[in-house]
């Protein structure tokens, strides 16, 4: 019974810190266009093998 004095608080904790970093995102517009990604691939000129700048290393 004695961990629960630990593990009380550290969850506490956790739960605040998981809270407030997603206050962050939604602050900072992360989910703005949560339908774009669908719709993109959706659409005739979506490329499903985009050019690459220079050849893989080998």
């Amino acid at each position: 019974m004695e961990v629960l004095s630990f593990l009380i608080p550290i969850s506490l904790t956790l739960g605040i810190v998981g809270l407030i970093a997603f206050v962050w995102t939604v602050r900072s517009n992360q989910y703005d266009d949560p339908e774009g990604d669908a719709r993109r691939i959706l659409s005739d000129t979506y490329d499903d093998h985009p050019a690459e700048d220079e050849p893989p290393a080998r």
